[in-house]
């Protein structure tokens, strides 16, 4: 049963529901089913290019959060890096235990504990990034210019939506 809904791409809805829940009539699959099939291919390529690294996606978006923020405790970088706290905790240690990230006490409150980038981690990014590049390109090559950047602003307001927060 499972093997079959791996390879139904739509998603079907239940029995005596209402088969187009889009106030829209549009057809085809809802938007957030596209943005998540589209977040699984990512995932999946992105750990298929990173594995010579020795990173995954994840482990490689906590480290660029750090690249542009620093500073930030396991909880703070669990939340940016879209992982729980438990996975956040386990992760920092590998990436500390790897020396691309060291952690020192917050200032001011001794009981936090902020990581940082290390010198080894940013030449990873860098070197990481080429091959992330050209995975971007590859998922923009076949869009015209002024659809690539309305697919990136309604990314951003669909983010902006949900969270809140302004992007841009």
């Amino acid at each position: 049963m499972a093997e079959a809904a791996d390879r139904d791409p739509i998603p079907r809805p239940a029995p005596g529901a209402d088969p187009d829940p889009d106030p829209e009539d549009h057809k085809g699959p809802l938007t957030i089913y596209l943005v998540k099939q589209l977040e699984l291919a990512i995932r999946s390529f992105m750990d298929e290019a990173l594995r010579p690294y020795g990173l995954t996606t994840f482990q490689y978006t906590a480290l660029t959060v750090l690249q542009h923020r620093g500073g930030l405790s396991s909880a703070q970088l669990a939340r940016r890096s879209f992982v729980r706290p438990q996975t956040m905790h386990e992760m920092v240690r590998a990436l500390e235990e790897r020396g691309l990230i060291e952690r020192a006490h917050a200032p001011g409150n001794r009981r936090i504990m902020e990581a940082r980038l290390t010198r080894e981690g940013e030449e990873l990014l860098a070197a990481c990034a080429p091959v992330v590049q050209k995975l971007e390109d590859r998922l923009l090559l076949d869009m015209p210019e002024e659809r690539r950047n309305a697919f990136r602003q309604g990314l951003e307001d669909g983010l902006a939506s949900l969270t809140g927060r302004q992007h841009g």
